[in-house]
């Protein structure tokens, strides 16, 4: 009895996930465990394995496709069995590779001689397929290796989609070049016939002739060289957009800006990493220092480590604090609940295997969620000011600069000092600039004093 492969559920939060490839094919030999898709979330990327062993007998989605979780994206058994049982309604069912599928009869495989974009062909091709119902991953690869223009094909996947097998049957059914020839096509100005005077109707140099088609303002005009890149607003990127909008259109931010002397801090840093190794402490950060003293200033100004629903704000006792960070998927905002529990060493040892896991794609969904405040910190990009946006419903976030020199005057005297400006954006809807402005004053203190703070 063939067996289905899930869509696993990430985390609560997570209703579907986009199927980014399939790491093996119809026909493939899979043991219990073997990895035979990846999944991406809107905050990151896993592995699907096999639930059973057998042949991988058919495939329900095609890569791109973004499926409900706990949908049965394919099936495992043996080759020849029944999997209609398995299939999920409106999925497009692959049991064979997708290079042997025929192309439907109903639709025209045209001819598409690759030449560059801004040059026309002779006659003028409806977009049909690419531009108006997009094109899979794996049929947009294919067509840059045979050189077919996706955007003239009849896609025959669902809705129209162009798919490999629609991209294939084009490269059949165009003219073949020589090496030569296809460098001057490419080149522009010139076309190439349907067949050639090469052993096989290939197209040579010789057979190409001049577009005769091009109007003379045309060849006057300065053209572009190189194609334009479309990258699709999805996953994580298309999140980070959503809060992006979400947050500046419905809430009423301002930013307060303040710098502290961070001579003390810094001072004690260095004792802590000189005596790191001798009494077994973590390496203490500047960034895990301004968090613990945020911590302890939010449980005096409990009206900043609060969320804004609209019609009420909710202050919480305890603090769940957010730390944004830099992936190479987007901008992630892991939480470590319950922060206001650990101790500096404790809370150290707790951020870094937080953004490790970030950074590494392997987040736990769960993890991303329940923050009451957030820091972010760009200091260590040469940054000094910037207006951090509110992560919402969060009704503030501390935006962290980097170390800069600032006169101050001690004893009659102008000095240069080693500062760090913080940025604090409130909901103003909810959080007044007088409440905010004694936050980031008691929060400048405390970290002019960290050592005091560590003793309360």
């Amino acid at each position: 009895m063939a067996t289905a492969v899930i869509m696993p559920r990430q985390g609560q939060s997570v209703e579907s996930c986009i199927l980014v490839e399939w790491l093996v094919q119809v026909g493939a030999k899979v043991e219990v465990g073997t990895p035979v898709a990846s999944i991406e979330t809107d905050k990151a990327v896993f592995e699907v394995e096999s639930p059973a062993a057998g042949t991988l007998i058919e495939l329900f989605f095609e890569a791109g496709a973004d499926i409900p979780v706990l949908t049965n994206i394919a099936a495992i058994g043996n080759p020849g069995e029944d999997v209609a049982g398995l299939r999920p309604s409106g999925a497009a069912a692959t049991s064979a590779p997708a290079a042997a599928a025929p192309v439907p009869a109903a639709v025209p495989a045209p001819v598409a001689v690759p030449v560059p974009a801004t040059v026309s062909t002779e006659a003028p091709v409806a977009v049909v397929g690419a531009a108006a119902s997009g094109i899979s991953p794996r049929a947009r690869r294919v067509a840059a290796e045979k050189g077919v223009d996706p955007a003239s094909l009849a896609g025959s996947g669902p809705g129209g989609r162009v798919i490999e097998r629609d991209v294939l049957a084009a490269a059949a059914t165009q003219p073949r070049l020589s090496a030569v020839a296809k460098a001057e096509v490419q080149r522009g100005g010139l076309t190439a016939p349907a067949q050639g005077s090469g052993p096989g109707g290939m197209v040579l140099a010789a057979d190409l002739t001049a577009k005769s088609a091009i109007a003379p303002a045309a060849v006057s005009a300065p053209v572009a060289s190189g194609e334009p890149v479309t990258i699709p607003l999805k996953g994580i990127r298309k999140l980070i957009a959503q809060r992006m909008r979400d947050s500046l259109s419905g809430t009423a931010q301002i930013t307060l800006n303040m710098s502290f002397d961070a001579t003390e801090l810094l001072a004690y840093r260095a004792k802590v990493k000189d005596q790191a190794e001798a009494l077994g402490l973590p390496n203490i950060t500047v960034n895990d220092l301004i968090a613990f003293v945020v911590i302890k200033t939010l449980r005096q100004h409990p009206d900043l480590n609060a969320h804004f629903l609209g019609d009420r704000t909710v202050q919480y006792p305890y603090v769940n604090l957010g730390i944004a960070t830099d992936t190479e998927r987007g901008l992630m905002v892991p939480v470590l609940h319950g922060a206001d529990k650990l101790s500096l060493s404790a809370l150290s040892n707790a951020i870094k295997p937080l953004i490790k896991a970030c950074q590494g794609g392997a987040i736990n969904p769960d993890l991303l969620t329940g923050g009451t405040f957030t820091i972010t910190n760009m200091g260590m990009l040469g940054i000094e000011s910037f207006t951090p946006v509110l992560n919402v419903p969060e009704v503030a976030i501390l935006g962290v600069g980097g170390l800069f020199l600032k006169p101050v005057l001690k004893h009659g005297e102008v000095k240069h000092v080693q500062a760090i400006n913080l940025s604090l954006t409130v909901d103003h809807q909810t959080v007044d600039g007088a409440p905010a402005a004694r936050f980031l004053k008691a929060l400048c203190t405390g970290l002019e004093h960290v050592e005091l703070m560590l003793a309360g």
